[in-house]
């Protein structure tokens, strides 16, 4: 055991040559691979990450144009509420336009119809009139008078009763 604790010269060159060529061979055939490997691994997560940032970009472009067709579809849902409040208006007030000139216009016809049936009322009084007056003055003279004389008392009469 004693030999364990003592330090010799030739066992430390040794141990030197054997870790350089541990070294060496791993430097030639270790490094290399564990190199190309981390080289590797180094690219892959580049270009995940390049990836992920293209895909962050195309989502955000993707957000921004469905926010721009979220605003103009409900811009044109407004202008077209809108549109057809105004068309709703121009409608009712369209009808009430129509309703108003057919109101005018039954009006108008039945004031016609008004005067109409009161012109002939007043010819059918006149005539009635007329032929009392003519009975009337055949009593109370006593003789027949003549088609002039009928027409003065008649035009005399009516003009009594269109005074009145």
């Amino acid at each position: 055991m004693d030999n364990l604790l003592n330090v010799s010269p030739g066992l430390i060159i040794w141990t030197f040559i054997n870790f350089g060529l541990f070294f060496i061979l791993i430097g030639k055939f270790g490094f290399k691979p564990m190199l190309a490997a981390l080289d590797a691994r180094e690219k892959k997560i580049s270009e995940s990450i390049h990836q992920a940032e293209q895909a962050s970009i195309e989502a955000q472009k993707t957000l921004k144009d469905s926010r721009e067709k979220i605003a103009n579809a409900q811009s044109e849902v407004m202008s077209m509420l809108k549109e057809g409040k105004i068309q709703a208006e121009m409608i009712v007030k369209s009808a009430a336009e129509e309703a108003e000139r057919v109101k005018r216009v039954k009006l108008e016809e039945a004031k016609r119809e008004i005067s109409r049936e009161k012109d002939l009322a007043l010819q059918s009084l006149r005539t009635e009139v007329a032929s009392l007056v003519i009975q009337a003055t055949d009593k109370v003279i006593g003789k027949v008078v003549s088609a002039e004389q009928h027409k003065g008392l008649v035009e005399s009469a009516i003009s009594e009763l269109s005074n009145n």
